[in-house]
């Protein structure tokens, strides 16, 4: 299950098999690995909004394995880092406490926020997932923000090519999931 925003849902892309939860499950069974990826992405949806529909998507995908990829909107709406840590704080020990093995990917905050914001901001990743004891791909967008070639028009969400650049880089992150190392 990936647990996210519009990075997730696939905002903008011209069909829901270019997303990346599609995407992400296409590379694992071209691997060998025989699993379905359930999409628990919305669009605009900020840390509290995944943590208030986490006991529905539990119940709808009953998860093995989670990628929580949300904060993106946090950081565009200016939102409080701590606000935003207490919400992915309550999500990791609610799937843990669901027997959910947890990949936490992380986000950056938008560089017009101030670097005290920013700072704050982008360290919650790392201190939430060495509290829960989970793994942690440290920025989603890692090798696609502010490239153009790989966003569409609005310059924040990625086109199918950035989708796929992304898939690449957390799979092995995933694979380590999958196999509890």
């Amino acid at each position: 299950m990936v647990l996210g925003d519009s990075l997730t849902a696939g905002f903008g892309l011209p069909s829901a098999d270019l997303a990346f939860p599609a995407r992400l499950e296409a590379a694992l069974r071209a691997r060998g690995h025989q699993l379905q990826v359930f999409n628990a992405g919305v669009s605009g949806d900020t840390s509290a909004g995944g943590l208030a529909r986490l006991d529905w998507v539990l119940r709808q995908a009953n998860p093995r394995w989670a990628i929580v990829e949300l904060g993106a909107n946090d950081g565009l709406r200016g939102l409080a880092p701590a606000a935003m840590r207490a919400n992915l704080d309550r999500i990791v020990a609610r799937l843990k406490a669901a027997n959910v093995a947890v990949l936490l990917a992380g986000m950056m905050a938008p560089p017009n926020l101030g670097r005290d914001y920013a700072e704050e901001f982008n360290a919650v990743f790392a201190q939430v997932a060495e509290q829960h004891g989970v793994a942690l791909y440290p920025f989603f967008l890692d090798g696609v923000a502010a490239d153009r070639a790989l966003n569409q028009g609005d310059g924040i969400h990625p086109n199918a090519q950035g989708v796929e650049l992304i898939v690449s880089r957390i799979l092995p992150f995933v694979e380590r999931l999958i196999a509890g190392t």
